[in-house]
């Protein structure tokens, strides 16, 4: 069933922030505060995501629950691999989401994770590796390879990929370095040996949770002396809770640092304009 659609194209050049909310996502069920009922699209952060077009396919960063909601959005037919970061279910449980483009694409998605991720994901979704005990359409099983990955850098589909160990509270998870773009979301800390990885960047994309402090996240205070030692280009801040309105925080924050949202769309080669 491999195809090349004229209706839509992987979006070769672009890095892509499809979702940019907290774990339980904005709106949160049940709440009634401004920014949850906010009629601005920029308060409504889907769960935290990215795609990547890169020359030779698209890929992933992490595969949350509205994955599919943020892949028609987006126009973007189908995926050729993934990244993962870590493996908390805001960022693994839309992975079934990816089966359409095993098979449109008759091959396996490629996950590249460290081992700690590939267990709780191969646990997590144990019907798409072990053999099933009852005969199924051929459709039902997703076509998925792991590719196991550390702080090495790493090519894939055109690009160097540099993973960026972080610290997320006690856990050790991964951010990632493509071209002169970082992304660093769920993170508390940066251990010394990795913020030589994040010199010289166009764009810094960096979680930044909400005011107040928290133990496995950057606050927005903790966020903006990041920036201050880095100084990126560029900054914008993700995995956003409801406490950060849009337009209010992007009035208080300084020139070239604002809040993403999803759909926001930066080049991979320079900064965005």
């Amino acid at each position: 069933m491999q195809q090349d659609s004229n209706l839509f194209s992987h979006r070769t050049g672009e890095f892509i922030t499809l979702g940019t909310g907290t774990s339980v996502g904005i709106p949160i069920v049940g709440c009634d505060c401004q920014v949850c009922t906010s009629s601005n699209p920029k308060n409504q952060r889907g769960r935290t995501s990215v795609y990547v077009g890169a020359p030779e396919g698209g890929f992933l960063i992490d595969t949350p629950p509205e994955l599919r909601l943020q892949l028609l959005r987006e126009g973007i037919p189908w995926v050729h691999a993934v990244l993962y970061t870590h493996s908390h279910a805001d960022h693994i449980f839309g992975l079934d989401d990816v089966r359409i483009s095993g098979y449109r694409l008759e091959k396996s998605i490629m996950l590249h994770c460290e081992e700690i991720v590939e267990e709780q994901i191969r646990c997590s979704f144990n019907y798409a590796f072990e053999t099933p005990k009852h005969n199924t359409h051929h459709m039902a099983r997703p076509q998925l390879e792991f590719q196991r990955i550390n702080t090495d850098a790493f090519n894939l589909l055109g690009l160097k990929i540099q993973p960026i160990r972080l610290m997320h509270g006690t856990l050790p998870i991964l951010g990632f370095r493509i071209n002169d773009i970082a992304f660093c979301t769920d993170v508390s800390q940066i251990p010394e040996e990795s913020w030589e990885h994040l010199e010289g960047l166009d764009v810094l994309i960096l979680d930044a949770l909400r005011i107040k402090p928290h133990p496995t996240h950057f606050n927005l205070e903790q966020s903006l002396k990041v920036v201050e030692r880095l100084k990126p280009k560029r900054t914008f801040f993700t995995h956003i809770s409801h406490s950060l309105e849009h337009e209010e925080i992007n009035a208080s924050l300084p020139d070239n640092i604002e809040l993403a949202y999803d759909g926001l769309s930066v080049p991979l080669n320079g900064p965005p304009g």
